[in-house]
């Protein structure tokens, strides 16, 4: 068990969508049946990526999977200043070596950190 806490606009989504859900207990996610009704199970993976698949086509971007949107919002996260403890913690990562797993900066990131080293040289 984990508490994750949400930014504002993931909250204010959290509510609209449970205005359409109900707040009875049950997953949060639950499958919607053709004619819009809501069915209280569980949605598969299968039936996440078929979703998330559907919802890119029709905003136009390339392909991306469930995974991909877990390791675009930590690589997000180090870029603006988390630092990897705390990213190794929402992520639920028991080891750190599995968070630098999902680091994805580029090569500019570690270029602007070597920037921030001070070097005292004086020269003869």
């Amino acid at each position: 068990e984990r508490t994750v806490y949400l930014a504002a606009g993931a909250g204010a989504a959290r509510e609209a969508w449970l205005a359409v859900r109900g707040r009875d207990p049950g997953p949060l996610f639950c499958a919607i049946g053709r004619a819009g009704q809501l069915a209280p199970r569980r949605l598969t993976p299968h039936a996440i990526r078929a979703v998330m698949v559907r919802r890119g086509r029709q905003a136009g971007i390339p392909a991306f999977s469930p995974h991909d949107l877990r390791r675009s919002t930590l690589t997000h996260l180090l870029e603006d200043g988390v630092d990897l403890a705390t990213v190794q913690k929402i992520a639920g990562h028991a080891n750190i070596a599995t968070t630098l797993r999902y680091d994805r900066r580029p090569e500019r990131e570690k270029q602007q950190a070597a920037r921030r080293i001070k070097v005292p040289f004086h020269a003869a």
